[in-house]
């Protein structure tokens, strides 16, 4: 093994890697929250109908189409980075996402353009699913490559960190917007602000991120000529239980994370009667909580093992999901809060020990793009229709609970999925070995 891939990164150096990872994804996800907490104005905006709930599905539907794009965008990106290398691929794609949100904010109405303006909108949102397929799998492999190996929980919990935190500053941007603007000013040009924050963002974050090295894993490779060729063909050849198996666990974590941060802010005021102001400041709340958690599970995952945060994240989910749902139809300002502070609990876990999976359960050679196939399939069948499957439920069965039935059957899912994975919290993540002589599925780490 080279020097590269032995030396001890220094702590001044971790510290200017986890802020690039994670105001890279700040910029990512802020711009993808800011859609989601401004649904039901989105809705009166590209969506004129006289059924209110049908234009929320069709603005739902619009979100979940563009995480069909992020598994290409992902196989896409994960080539790209497998490749060239971490670094410049995710500044491709901070660039991307910053772009492509700007022109939402840009965009006519429908009062304008009529049907183009919808078309528009579905169409820029598939160039963001597209770049946020490269961005979050891409991050944590940069920062993990990084990481001394008993404690890449805890540092990888600062990509959570800045996701939690990006959507709370999009509840920060909404609820203001809201509580300043009145109803016709918010319709004709208040929405529009968010999303032209956007471009300065980006640029800050392309910055930071283009003035960082490669990582000590991937130049490591480099030297050893072990670069893949064919990432995606070497992939699928050898990962692929391993995919269905971390698979199966995203799916609870993506399910959880976009029931908590996305959708509940608009369960509250369809379930729980809260006004729209109200339910945006109750999320905020619950994210800024979350926020603050990430990096206690990563020291609680460091500290146990990976196969046992699994366990307390799903059984955990499985045992607060019904109560916490219960308590967010309350109405009560305060029952809200405790109800949705308890999904956030499970939500956090899961995306801690997930962070730390993505790139513990596969090999430098491949890592990003195995990792972003594993993330981006799972969030596109069970993130990207949370909202959608949920409201489709309610408006189905009568019942403002049957989501949380949806997440507990996921939950045992993805229980079975992640025992099925071998502990991988001490492996090394410097190897520049063949896939196949690495971990499989259901072996010890060594």
């Amino acid at each position: 093994m080279t020097s590269a891939s032995t030396e001890q990164v220094s702590p001044k150096t971790l510290r200017k890697v986890i802020v690039a990872a994670g105001i890279g994804n700040f910029v990512e996800w802020f711009d993808f929250a800011v859609y989601g907490f401004l649904a039901t104005t989105i809705a009166q905006q590209f969506f004129p109908s006289g059924d209110a709930s049908a234009a929320l599905l069709k603005t739902f539907a619009v979100f979940a189409v563009a995480f069909a794009f992020r598994p290409l965008g992902g196989i896409f990106f994960g080539m790209l980075g497998d490749r060239i290398g971490r670094k410049r691929t995710l500044a491709m794609t901070i660039l991307l996402m910053a772009g492509a949100t700007t022109l939402i904010g840009l965009l006519p109405t429908y009062a304008a353009i009529g049907v183009m303006a919808p078309i528009l909108l579905s169409l820029i949102r598939c160039a963001q699913g597209f770049s946020a397929g490269g961005e979050y799998a891409g991050a944590c492999a940069y920062l993990m490559e990084h990481a001394p190996s008993d404690k890449r929980a805890w540092y990888g919990s600062f990509i959570p960190v800045s996701t939690f935190s990006a959507f709370a500053a999009a509840a920060v941007v909404a609820y203001a917007l809201e509580a300043s603007l009145s109803a016709e000013a918010m319709g004709s040009w208040g929405w529009r602000l968010p999303f032209l924050i956007a471009a300065p963002l980006g640029l800050v974050g392309l910055y930071l991120r283009w003035k960082l090295d490669e990582t000590p894993a991937f130049q490591a490779v480099t030297q050893e000529d072990a670069v893949a060729h064919s990432p995606l063909k070497e992939t699928l050849r050898n990962h692929g239980a391993a995919i269905c198996c971390l698979g199966a666990f995203v799916s609870l974590t993506a399910l959880s994370f976009y029931m908590f941060t996305t959708y509940f802010a608009t369960y509250l005021q369809v379930a729980g009667g809260l006004s729209r102001a109200t339910a945006l400041l109750v999320s905020l709340i619950a994210l800024l909580f979350a926020a603050a958690i990430c990096p206690l599970a990563g020291l609680y995952s460091d500290r146990v093992g990976r196969r046992i945060t699994v366990m307390t994240a799903c059984a955990l989910l499985i045992v607060v999901v019904y109560p916490s749902f219960l308590m967010a139809s309350s109405g009560s300002f305060t029952a809200s809060i405790v109800g949705v502070m308890l999904l956030a609990i499970g939500a956090v876990l899961c995306g801690v020990v997930t962070a730390a999976l993505l790139s513990e359960t596969f090999p430098t050679r491949t890592r990003y793009t195995a990792s972003a196939i594993t993330y981006n399939m799972a969030y596109t069948i069970f993130g990207g229709t949370a909202p959608l499957v949920a409201t489709w439920l309610i408006s189905t069965t009568g019942s403002n609970l049957s989501p949380a039935f949806y997440l507990i059957a996921v939950a045992l899912l993805a229980l079975a999925g992640g025992l099925a994975l071998p502990e991988t919290s001490r492996i090394s993540l410097h190897d520049v070995t063949t896939p196949e002589k690495r971990v499989g599925v259901g072996m010890p780490a060594s």
